[in-house]
């Protein structure tokens, strides 16, 4: 077996690992959280022995469009508060949806690089502050449950696997779901990136964008979008050139998408001209147990055995 090398993207910096007792503010920078699901997360937190501070916005409700929770600048404001607190060791999204575009452009980089690594958790549509903290910042993220979702609130898998990869990280290092095997065989090194592939798309050519997922092992999941949609979306990544060089792919869960075979046909059909090892099935996003994925940490996918090797922990 063969194991592709690239060029490879760098390894970005590690945020220390949780303790108990740790203050994690959550932040609601896209859509409206229902409040009985929040209440329910902070009290999966509390149970961890961490201690979380709700920013003020996260209950709020945009005056004019019920898809945001309040309006971009308050969203903007409470991120940028939380991350620029001393007191704070890391920030957790309540919700996904849609909105982080909006704000992400509003937070002062310069006052949140001077504000130093944090851990930062969230999935969906916090796929673009995951890039934004990548690019602007230099920041190993974690693509992992949301403190509102059901996911989170239901499934002990979910919640055991980040709560591992916060206070344990060690014992986090092996990745995979009893489902996952591969699309395309073959194993590659590079660096974890990735997330929502409309939000990754919706990325593209914006001032800070990444310029290209060259050596890196590439993280893909979505929820309700059509085969063509999916076509559409992972067509404009190869047309731009963003795919050039990719090590390799991690397929995530594909919810809400129309029949599997039919997702699986364009993901198979579109991916596999890239010649790199895809892995398919394999546990994180919108999916009933949603595995907690870093973001800027070399790795090893081994698609045939199902399972992405971290190199380093998570978290330092």
């Amino acid at each position: 077996m063969t194991l592709t090398h690239h060029h490879p993207l760098s390894p970005l910096t590690r945020p220390a690992r949780l303790r108990p007792g740790a203050r994690v503010a959550v932040v609601a920078p896209s859509g409206p959280v229902v409040d009985e699901r929040l209440d329910a997360g902070l009290d999966i937190l509390r149970g961890w022995d961490l201690d979380p501070v709700v920013m003020p916005h996260v209950r709020g409700r945009h005056p004019e469009f019920r898809y945001l929770a309040a309006d971009d600048e308050s969203r903007a404001r409470d991120f940028q508060e939380a991350w620029c607190d001393p007191g704070i060791d890391a920030v957790f999204c309540a919700r996904g949806g849609y909105g982080a575009q909006r704000m992400v452009d509003l937070l002062d980089w310069t006052a949140i690089r001077a504000a130093g690594p944090k851990v930062f958790v969230g999935y969906s549509d916090a796929t673009v502050l995951h890039e934004a903290f990548a690019v602007r910042m230099g920041l190993s993220t974690l693509y992992g449950p949301l403190v509102s979702a059901a996911t989170f609130l239901k499934d002990d898998d979910t919640q055991r696997h980040l709560r591992t990869t916060l206070f344990e990280p060690e014992a986090a290092m092996v990745i995979g779901a009893g489902t996952a095997g591969p699309l395309i065989p073959g194993r590659a090194r590079g660096v974890t990136l990735g997330g929502c592939l409309a939000l990754l798309a919706s990325d593209l050519a914006t001032p800070f964008a990444r310029a290209s997922a060259r050596g890196g092992l590439l993280l893909i999941e979505d929820v309700g979008e059509d085969d063509y949609r999916i076509d559409r979306l992972l067509t404009q990544l190869l047309r731009s050139g963003w795919l050039d060089g990719v090590a390799g792919v991690a397929l995530g869960s594909w919810e809400e998408c129309g029949p599997y075979e039919r997702v699986r046909a364009v993901l198979y059909e579109r991916l596999a001209g890239l010649g790199v090892p895809v892995v398919e099935h394999l546990g994180f996003g919108h999916c009933a147990t949603s595995l907690t994925m870093p973001l800027g940490v070399p790795a090893l996918l081994d698609a045939d055995a199902g399972t992405l090797t971290l190199e380093v922990p998570a978290l330092a």
